[in-house]
Order: C-alpha cells, then sequence, then structure tokens
C-alpha cells in the first residue's frame, strides 16, 4: 500500500477530535463534582486523614440534609460497623430498608449490609434470617459465604455442608477439603461419645471429599481402636506417613501406645526412630525417648537426643538433651544441670507453640481450625522455633 499525501491532513483532525473529547470528560466531571455537597469532600479528607470520627460527622450532616442519599447511608453504616457502633449500623441500614422507593439492586445492597451488622453484633439468627433473603439475588453467593461462616460458629456441621456444597454449586470454587473436615467434626463427635459404627460412614464421606484428609485418616485409626480393633488402628496410623510424614508427630504416641497393647513396642519404637529421621520433630523426640529410655536404657536415650541435638540444634532440642543428661548425672554437676535445665525450659515455654501460617495466632495445641482466622488446616504440625530452624 503506497503513502498518499492528503493523509497528513487527517492528522490535525483527529488531535482536534481528541482534544473535543477531553473537554468534554473535563466539562461532566466538573458539573458531577458540583452536585456532591461540600460534607461528602471534607468526610473524604477526613477518612484519608485517618480521622473516621470527623467523617461521620461530616456523613451524618449529608444524611440529614438529603435523606434519599443511599450512597451516604452505606458509608455511614460500614464507618459504623468499623468502629464495633454495631446498634447505630443496623439503624442506619434499616433506615434504608424502610424506604418503599428503594431501587432493587440497592435494597438486596442494605439487606447485605444489614446481615454484616448482625454478624458482627453476634446476632447470628437475625443474620441467618436476613442472608436467606438474598439467596435470590445478585448478593447470592456472598450470603452463602456468610450462611457458611455462620453455620461454622455454631458447630452445625450439617448445615455447614450443605451450605460449602450449593457454593461450589453455584460456581464458588472447591470447597471439598473444608467438606471433610466438617464431616471430621461429626465423626469425632460420634466417637467422644462413644459411637463409632456413627463414625465409619462419616469417615468415608471425608475420604471421599479429600483423600489426602490427614485428620480422617487419624480419626479411622481411632475408630478402629474404639472397636478393639487395634491392629486396623495402627494400619490406619501407618497411612499418615504417606499423606505427610510431618504430621506422623500428631499420631505418635497413638502408635506407640497400640503396639505395646499389641505385644511388639520394639517394632513401635524401631518405627518411630525411621520417621524421626525424616522428619524432626521436638513432639515426636519426646516419644521416641521414652520408649527409648524404657527399653534400651539411659545411655541409647542419651545418644538418640545427642544425635538429634546435631542435626537440628533448637534450644527445644537442647531442654530435651539437658533432661537426658540429668539422667544418670553424678551429684556434683546435677546442681548445675538442673539449674541450666529450669532457665532453658522456662524459655522454651515461649517457643512451644503451633503458629497459623495464615494469621500467625500462636497456641500451645494444635488445631484443624484456626481460632483467630477460623480457616481450616493452617497449622504446620511443628513448632515455630523448629519452622524457624527449618526455614
Amino acid at each position: 500500500m503506497e503513502f498518499e499525501l492528503w493523509w497528513l491532513l487527517g492528522i490535525p483532525a483527529f488531535f482536534g477530535l481528541g482534544w473535543i473529547a477531553a473537554r468534554v470528560d473535563i466539562r461532566q466531571l466538573l458539573s458531577e463534582s458540583r452536585t456532591l455537597p461540600r460534607g461528602y469532600f471534607k468526610g473524604l479528607n477526613h477518612l484519608l486523614n485517618d480521622q473516621p470520627d470527623k467523617a461521620i460527622d461530616s456523613f451524618i450532616d449529608i444524611v440529614k440534609k438529603d435523606p434519599e442519599a443511599a450512597e451516604m447511608h452505606f458509608a455511614l453504616g460500614n464507618l459504623f460497623r468499623r468502629r464495633g457502633e454495631t446498634e447505630r449500623a443496623i439503624r442506619v441500614h434499616q433506615n434504608l430498608l424502610s424506604r418503599p422507593d428503594l431501587p432493587s439492586d440497592e435494597r438486596a445492597h442494605a439487606e447485605y449490609e444489614l446481615g454484616q451488622d448482625y454478624l458482627k453484633a453476634g446476632l447470628l439468627d437475625r443474620a441467618e434470617e436476613t442472608y436467606k433473603r438474598l439467596l435470590d439475588t445478585s448478593y447470592a453467593v456472598p450470603a452463602r459465604r456468610a450462611l457458611l461462616e455462620i453455620f461454622q460458629r455454631e458447630k452445625e456441621w450439617q448445615r455447614a455442608i450443605e451450605a460449602a456444597l450449593a457454593l461450589q454449586e453455584a460456581g464458588a470454587g472447591s470447597r471439598q477439603k473444608e467438606i471433610a473436615q466438617f464431616y471430621c467434626e461429626l465423626a469425632q463427635d460420634a466417637l467422644v461419645h462413644m459411637h463409632p459404627d456413627d463414625a465409619s460412614p462419616l469417615l468415608d464421606q471425608a475420604l471421599k471429599a479429600d483423600r489426602t484428609s490427614v485428620r480422617a485418616t487419624i480419626l479411622c485409626g481411632d475408630m478402629h481402636l474404639a472397636k478393639g480393633d487395634v491392629e486396623g488402628a495402627l494400619a490406619m496410623w501407618r497411612r499418615v506417613e504417606q499423606q505427610s510424614v510431618p504430621h506422623v508427630a500428631l499420631v505418635a504416641q497413638r502408635l506407640m501406645d497400640g503396639y505395646r497393647k499389641v505385644g511388639r513396642p520394639e517394632e513401635g519404637a524401631s518405627l518411630l526412630k525411621s520417621y524421626l529421621q525424616q522428619a524432626s520433630s521436638i513432639d515426636l523426640l519426646e516419644v521416641v525417648f521414652k520408649a527409648v529410655l524404657e527399653m534400651e536404657g539411659v545411655e541409647a536415650a542419651k545418644q538418640l537426643v545427642g544425635d538429634e541435638l546435631r542435626r537440628t540444634p533448637t534450644l527445644l532440642g537442647l531442654d530435651k538433651f539437658l533432661e537426658a543428661r540429668m539422667l544418670d548425672a553424678p551429684p556434683a554437676v546435677l546442681g548445675e544441670l538442673s539449674l541450666v535445665k529450669n532457665l532453658v525450659h522456662g524459655y522454651t515455654q515461649k517457643l512451644a507453640r503451633y503458629q497459623c501460617s495464615h494469621c500467625g495466632f500462636k497456641a500451645r495445641q494444635f488445631y484443624w481450625h484456626c481460632p483467630g482466622c477460623s480457616r481450616w488446616e493452617t497449622y504446620p504440625p511443628r513448632r515455630t522455633e523448629e519452622l524457624n530452624v527449618m526455614n
């Protein structure tokens, strides 16, 4: 295609059209900004300067002057909720819903915000009723997420399963890991109340939802043990290694106790030693140490702890090493060892915590469901100091 000289005449025309379009956009922006009340900009400025109290005063003034300003109601309600003033947030959103002329999309938005207010205030029954009214609106997916949160808070695990399945069907992503955990909660409750037969189908459903569920496998072992089938329990607990070697520490004591019951403690100790070689863990070391001390004596126990400390040097390991050294220490040095042991032990109590990988919440015991952020399977099965050494 050859260049034509007249094409150059089009360049000024294009620039002119762009200039006109820009002027139109600027005029429209200026026109819209003039229609906004001054209080809006004052409130926005206060928010940007982290002055929520003054922002609230500005937005309240706008709402008083223009009760029809729905967006101001939403902004005001959200500010109240963030400050913990849930009663005022509820009144704002209820006032908005009382308007008969409120468009359907804004009504759904107001219902959702009201549900958030109830949830923040701990009024779970009212929140549930509010979210249920949104299941046929554009807010159906966030409403189902909120319902799932409510059912988990109330420990209504069967309803949580139904809510999670509904979310999946709505295209909100897979919830299989959570569903497996909900079935595990039901199974654990059955085992606590000595109903292992009721736990069996629930655990089948948990593993159907998530084949990699370590918790379901552990509970299957507990179920076999409750039925008197120790060999079956041992078989299930050994499967944990195939799913996640670090999680073996959670079943170490169960395994050792099980092997003692069937008269094969040496086999159990040997198995746990092999696990310790694969995944260092102070909890696993504790169980192996006691078993070796019982079956092989003090020297073997001291050797085990010393080797482990050299392989994974931690204060938690040092605490266990000092304990081992005190077993046969002469009286002349026992007092000094005891003093050092007490000092180290006091400090390690602060380190002997499990920590959520999502929110950082620390706890003395291992949780499948984080008490801090309510997420599932966010606790590594190792103590915080061990994780720091590994990293």
